[in-house]
This record gives C-alpha cells, structure tokens and sequence, in this order.
C-alpha cells in the first residue's frame, strides 16, 4: 500500500469496476446496523454537490474527469485521504457502542458530513470536535494519501477486503504505545453514472457514514465491531433522488476510533467511479 503525506485538503478516488450488479439488498431507508462477522467484545445543509444549482447532480465542467467521449475515465485504485488523531482527542476512546443519527441526512455544501448532536451522541463530544474528523487542523491531525486497491471478483464485481486495515502505522502521531495506530479517519470522493442495478456495500468498523447525491445512503455511525450496510441503488432510488442515466456523487467517511481491532471492506458493482484531477 503506498503511502505519502498530504498537502492540507487534496484527496482523490478513482474506481473502475464491472457492470453486473454485485449481492447485497438494500430498502427505501438508510441502510446499517447489520452485524458483520468477526465482532468483538470490547468495541460495542446543502444539495450536496457542491455546484450551487440546488439539484444535487453533479455539474461536470471542464475540470471533471470525463473523455472525449463524455463518459467518466476510470481506474482500479482507491485514493483516500487518512488524517491521523492522537489518543487524547474527546471523541476518540472516550465511549462505545452503535450510535446511529452522528451525521444529518444531507450532506454540507462543502461536501463533508453535518453533526446532528443536540448538543452530543452518546459516542461524540459535540460539533467542534466531530468537525475535526474530516477536515485538516494543525495539531490535532496529520493528513496522508493512502491507496487501496480493489480485486476483481470476475462477477461484475469489485472487492477491498482487509480485517487488520492500519494504513498509518508508525505515521503521524504514531502508534502511542499500541501495536497498530486505531486513530484515524479516512474520506472518499468519486461520482459515476447510474445505469441501474448498482450496489455499495460496506462491512467494518468503527464509524462510516456513505452519501449518494448528497443523501445518506448507510449509517454505521458508533465505536463498535463490525457491521455492514449496503446500498442498493435501485431499491434506495427514491430516497436518493436518483435516476438513471444521470451523474451523482458518492461521498464515503470512515472513523476509527477504539484499539483492538480495525476491519475495513467494500464490495461493489458499480460501473464506473472517478473524480475531477487534484489542483
């Protein structure tokens, strides 16, 4: 996995994958709390696009990431952005269990998640805090650009399976006297183009919120095991505010927040996912 530390606010995604619809079910609703497979003990505003239209497509201009013959380019690796926090911070280690309702179903104007505390949740500390997990602060995160490569299953479908995922060890803040470093968040951004039948699935832990056209599609918000959410795009199309043919974003944001354990997995069928160039 490569590695390397982040100017403050650059990330990127890229993803190619086959066109068949993968497994996974989904409903009108938001999909989580699904227990995984391996859990533990001890580990219990805007459209959202960002272009200003109020739409929630994406308005893809001379910037995006598009061929010359208008369809989205596509690679085989995930680039996400890992800011790293020390064990001090309020909202890591401070409390356990699944906490669904961290987040607003909206997403921001400015493409990160909004805190829903009234004025905490019973695993976060406030806005001030939770506002940190996605956005750069000198001195109390470090950013880097970590690559995760995706397997082609030879179904139509896409897989990151990694049940030890600890991309920053020895990085940062370092491990502060653990084995692993477990405290750090990760943030994806790609669109793609909805040709029907599609499914995002997610299993691990802690925390992962996943947007669909500025809309949260899976809520796995909490200090706990694994879980698993999916996105069935077809059966979620009404709550996502989706149509076929049309372009959309998917904002993924992931926490890890508590030692013992940090598993982290996607499966996909998605076509065809990619973001504008960085700069």
């Amino acid at each position: 996995m490569k590695l390397r530390r982040l100017p403050a606010g650059l990330f990127a995604l890229t993803l190619a994958c086959g066109s068949e619809p993968g497994g996974g079910t989904g409903d009108e609703g938001i999909s989580g709390l699904t227990e995984g497979t391996t859990p533990t003990d001890d580990e219990a505003g805007g459209d959202g696009d960002g272009d200003g239209d109020g739409s929630g497509k994406l308005d893809l201009g001379p910037d995006s990431d598009v061929g010359s013959d208008g369809e989205l380019e596509c690679d085989d690796v995930l680039v996400a952005v890992v800011r790293d926090f020390q064990i001090a911070h309020p909202d890591f280690e401070s409390g356990s269990g699944v906490d669904p309702g961290i987040v607003e179903f909206m997403l921001g104007p400015d493409d990160k998640p909004v805190y829903a505390g009234n004025p905490t949740t019973p695993t976060t500390n406030g806005q001030e805090h939770f506002d940190q997990w996605y956005r750069d602060v000198p001195g109390v995160n470090m950013s880097f650009e970590v690559e995760i490569p995706l397997t082609d299953n030879g179904d139509g479908s896409y897989t990151y399976a990694n049940p030890a995922f600890f991309p920053i060890d020895d990085q940062g803040f370092g491990n502060e006297g653990n084995g692993h470093n477990y405290h750090f968040t990760l943030e994806l951004h790609g669109e793609f183009t909805y040709e029907g039948g599609e499914v995002f699935e997610f299993t691990g832990d802690d925390d992962l919120f996943t947007f669909v056209n500025g809309r949260l599609g899976i809520d796995l918000g909490g200090v706990h095991g694994p879980l698993n959410g999916v996105i069935d795009m077809d059966a979620m199309a009404a709550t996502l505010e989706i149509e076929v043919g049309e372009t959309y974003s998917l904002d993924f944001f992931f926490a890890e927040r508590h030692t013992s354990q940090s598993n982290f997995r996607i499966d996909t069928s998605i076509a065809c996912l990619s973001v504008p160039p960085i700069g």
